[in-house]
């Protein structure tokens, strides 16, 4: 049934129209083989067989909602580099406009440059300024998507904490998107979520949640319901979905708390994951998928993407294959 409602939904209804905002970053990776250490230090030495660029943060929120078949738009911020450059190139061959990414010349572009040797990550390498954007840039960055939440249907806060999504710019966004009525999805990052007031969903991970909710590590069920009353208490989002690993994803609201079972079953990197979950629930939402039907498809999703190295994306077309 879910399956047949999901083709449905998405070959004969109008795509809904998603703003991605958030920290953008170019993720690189360098493949090689290591068969030795080096005589200098007790590392691997790696030959390099090859390397790739693709976009990553944000920018991969909104490459996975153009392989599900959304309409995008995707906000962010970059430095004025090769770097940042490089962010557009990819982003113009994917279809996905630039003409809501500015440049910071108080920055870099952050690049996380990833070292794997026969299919075992031996090292990242991260090059990034984190600072807050300025006032003046936090200014025009806010007027330049006033005309764009207009017209989307959801819209989506993806932050990495870079210094993008500020507290002054989050809590506008979320109140003139409500303003709109225009629902707000967040994937959340750092310790307060009082940021994040007003928004209807907000997506951490177990670790993110617990760290929020200055409790614990979550281990049971009661944990997870009692981390989540401290995040409802300051943020009085309508859900939180908990992503749990390998116990799945978790659907709490102040009343109820439903775990939807984990479906994958081979993990070969979860880099990304939470980008491709993010971007099917809130392509699912705006299809007009309940929350636990777009959790749901959001599962399965997940279970896809986890089985290739490195950020991937999936397609509507392989989610179905997985359901059915």
């Amino acid at each position: 049934m879910l399956g047949e409602k999901l083709y449905n939904a998405h070959y004969n209804h109008p795509k809904p129209n998603i703003l991605v905002i958030g920290d953008l970053m170019l993720d690189h990776y360098i493949f090689g083989s290591a068969s030795r250490l080096s005589p200098e230090a007790p590392v691997p030495i790696v030959n390099v067989k090859n390397e790739n660029k693709i976009i990553g943060g944000a920018a991969n929120v909104a490459s996975n909602l153009i392989d599900l078949g959304a309409n995008v738009f995707l906000a962010g911020i970059t430095g004025n580099d090769a770097f940042g450059e490089e962010i557009r190139a990819i982003l113009q061959a994917k279809n996905i406009g630039t003409d809501l990414i500015m440049k910071d010349s108080s920055r870099t572009t952050t690049v996380k440059t990833r070292v794997i040797a026969s299919n075992h990550q031996i090292v990242r390498i991260d090059q990034e300024d984190i600072h807050d954007i300025s006032g003046e840039i936090e200014a025009a960055f806010y007027s330049s998507l006033l005309p764009y939440i207009e017209k989307s249907d959801i819209v989506i806060l993806s932050d990495y904490n870079k210094g993008l999504l500020t507290q002054s710019l989050s809590l506008q966004l979320i109140s003139v998107c409500n303003a709109l009525q225009k629902k707000v999805i967040v994937d959340p990052k750092g310790l307060d979520y009082t940021k994040y007031k007003g928004a209807f969903i907000i997506k951490p991970n177990r670790k993110e949640l617990a760290e929020a909710a200055k409790t614990e590590k979550i281990h049971r069920q009661e944990d997870l319901e009692s981390a989540a009353k401290v995040i409802f208490g300051v943020t009085e989002t309508a859900y939180l979905i908990v992503t749990l690993s390998e116990n799945g994803i978790a659907i709490i609201t102040p009343e109820t708390c439903k775990i939807i079972p984990v479906v994958a079953n081979q993990v070969y990197d979860v880099t990304g994951a939470g980008d491709t979950v993010i971007a099917t629930l809130a392509y699912c939402v705006g299809l007009g998928f309940s929350i636990e039907e777009a959790c749901t498809i959001a599962n399965y999703a997940a279970s896809i993407v986890i089985k290739h190295i490195g950020s991937a994306t999936t397609t509507i077309d392989e989610i179905l294959t997985a359901i059915n």
